[in-house]
């Protein structure tokens, strides 16, 4: 019987050791090198970098890559296509789809998912200034045209005085929409107002339209309450409209927001360089991630470039 024990126990001890051994491993590839926060090259050396990363993360058995987005696009263009291609590469990529604009970078942040799609660069950067996030963006994958859509009023020129049009009223949505009505002629701006412009820059409003701050994941739900609204590509998706035929206008794929907007990938600060990180920047700069984008969304999410 001691012997049993005894031999029981010496058991015992070394699965605890090799526990401890791949705790200790894992934390050390966790804690990897924060150098970039730019869109990642999808060069060779990249592809090979991000291979080996995989494998890497395959013997450790960390193979499951947790992102937060956005409904439309973002979470059918993750499912879509970017799953099986990090599939080919040996991770198990897992969706959390998320509603509106703050839960999925507070949860990037708290370390509760790998890393979100569903924002532009401005927002990210307001973002973290005011709430204290450490979150960078690791690669661009699409844009996503603002456009006017119709509500109690069924053309811009048919706009009455003292109309309501509603718009989101987070920072730098709000300016994209404000610059949408400039450029179709129904607001000014005060000069260098641009992608920071808030309902205060409005310096010449002829027909005194009535600006109606909202968030903007409710606006296509109070359309018919209004007479025009600014709305996010992806809202207007999810809820049926389509960019190229029911948008009154949209902003200009020659302009600054073409630039400025592009949807990315986001992680915590110092997750830059993970395997999972790797993995899933090589998996949506793929080719046929862009071939994707520009082919399902009728216009209304073209692919980065």
């Amino acid at each position: 019987m001691k012997t049993t024990r005894t031999r029981t126990r010496k058991a015992l001890l070394a699965v605890a050791a090799a526990a401890l051994a791949a705790v200790t491993v894992f934390g050390l590839a966790a804690c990897g090198g924060s150098s970039s926060s730019g869109s990642a090259s999808a060069s060779g050396s990249a592809s090979a970098s991000a291979s080996s990363a995989a494998s890497s993360a395959a013997a450790s058995g960390d193979t499951t890559i947790t992102v937060a987005a956005s409904p439309t696009p973002h979470a059918q263009i993750l499912t879509d296509v970017v799953a099986p291609l990090l599939e080919k590469d040996g991770y198990k990529l897992v969706v959390k789809e998320f509603n509106d604009y703050v839960l999925p970078n507070t949860a990037t942040e708290e370390g509760e998912v790998d890393a979100n799609y569903f924002q532009h660069i401005p927002y990210l950067e307001t973002f973290n200034q005011e709430n204290g996030t450490h979150l960078v963006s690791v690669a661009a994958v699409h844009y996503e045209p603002f456009g006017l859509y119709a509500g109690k009023t069924a053309t811009l020129d048919a706009l009455a005085d003292g109309a309501t049009i509603a718009v989101p009223n987070d920072t730098t949505n709000e300016a994209r929409a404000l610059l949408l009505l400039e450029q179709e002629g129904l607001i000014k701006l005060k000069d260098g107002a641009g992608v920071t412009a808030t309902v205060a820059d409005i310096v010449d409003n002829p027909k005194n339209l009535q600006i109606k701050e909202l968030e903007a994941a409710t606006i296509p739900n109070v359309l018919a309450d209004v007479d025009i609204a600014a709305i996010n590509s992806n809202y207007a998706l999810g809820a049926g409209l389509s960019v190229g035929k029911d948008a009154l206008a949209v902003e200009s794929a020659n302009g600054t927001a073409a630039q400025t907007y592009k949807n990315i990938i986001v992680v915590r600060d110092g997750n830059q360089d993970t395997a999972k990180t790797k993995a899933l920047v090589k998996a949506i700069q793929d080719p046929s991630v862009a071939e994707y984008i520009d082919k399902t969304f009728d216009g209304a999410v073209l692919s980065a470039k």
